[in-house]
């Protein structure tokens, strides 16, 4: 008999300690920042973007890392991007804080220009334009349904930003088919290298068919719960097992980078599944440069086997 009892509260203690282990694991998962890196490599790059630093913002939903969010700004100028996308959900439509997104975006741009697409939260606030109005005041550049280019050194790259679907989607139209409609305004052959920033990872179809280089979303949480060997659990529009939720997915020339963003929303904490900065560098394949050196490296060598000459 007491044999069983000391089995038992053995057992409960071991539970116990699994338990707590587990929630500190959580907590401290729910507020340790991290930051991923991925190399984004393409011919259609200008020689003057090799290098080029771009760093991500998402799905912030009014959270705070320290206070004012100074962790999450510390962590954005030790990166030292040259441009930063929001790529939307800024704001939590359940608990909607304007000020705390400003005084974010206000100290952003300190580091680099900032350029800004909206989210389906918000979509489904009323207080959407004093956002936006709030957000270009701090010199934030809002893209909604547009496109600029950036200029380093006289050459350019194209950055479009499209509205979430969710502004002007109803119950008869889909999302991809709002996403398409856009796509097919914006887009155009002289773009050059374009980079689309869209909160939709879910979409990536239509992104694939609009000859996008590279897409910059969000909105999936990682998943929310990510499980060892498969992944993230569930995902706005995309249920169960998300397909896109975390990292990068490559189709042909189109790369799409899902960031798991920042705070939580109807579920309010993650599960393995560290809030992230990611930051992208752009890299020159066969940059025009090299391809001169290389041809005059060729021809002086043909030149020399005519000719009989060493060089």
């Amino acid at each position: 008999m007491l044999k069983h009892i000391l089995t038992k509260k053995k057992t409960i203690c071991i539970l116990s300690g699994i338990l707590l282990i587990l929630i500190v694991w959580t907590a401290w998962g729910n507020t340790a920042l991290e930051l991923n890196t991925y190399t984004i490599s393409s011919r259609k790059l200008p020689d003057a973007f090799d290098g080029y630093r771009i760093a991500q913002v998402s799905d912030l939903h009014n959270a705070e890392f320290g206070d004012r969010n100074q962790r999450l700004l510390e962590m954005l100028r030790e990166a030292e991007p040259d441009m930063i996308a929001i790529t939307g959900d800024l704001i939590d439509s359940r608990k909607t804080n304007i000020a705390v997104a400003l005084a974010f975006a206000e100290e952003a741009v300190k580091f680099a220009p900032c350029y800004y697409v909206s989210g389906n939260h918000e979509a489904r606030v009323s207080e959407y334009q004093d956002l936006k109005t709030g957000l270009e005041a701090a010199g934030v550049t809002v893209l909604d349904d547009a496109q600029v280019k950036i200029e380093v050194s006289g050459e350019s790259i194209t950055v479009i930003g499209v509205n979430d679907p969710s502004f002007h989607a109803d119950y008869l139209t889909s999302d991809a088919t709002v996403m398409d409609r856009k796509l097919s305004e914006l887009s155009s052959e002289d773009a050059g290298f374009a980079i689309l920033l869209s909160h939709r990872p879910e979409l990536f179809d239509t992104y694939v068919a609009h000859d996008m280089d590279l897409i910059l979303t969000g909105h999936a949480h990682g998943g929310q719960f990510r499980l060892p060997l498969i992944g993230g659990l569930i995902a706005p529009n995309q249920g169960l097992f998300p397909k896109y939720d975390d990292g990068l997915y490559s189709e042909w020339n189109t790369n799409m980078i899902v960031s798991r963003g920042l705070g939580n929303s109807i579920i309010p904490f993650r599960f393995n599944n560290r809030p992230e900065v990611v930051l992208i560098e752009l890299k020159v394949l066969l940059s025009r440069r090299y391809v001169g050196e290389l041809s005059t490296i060729l021809i002086m060598s043909a030149l020399s086997k005519s000719s009989g000459l060493k060089i």
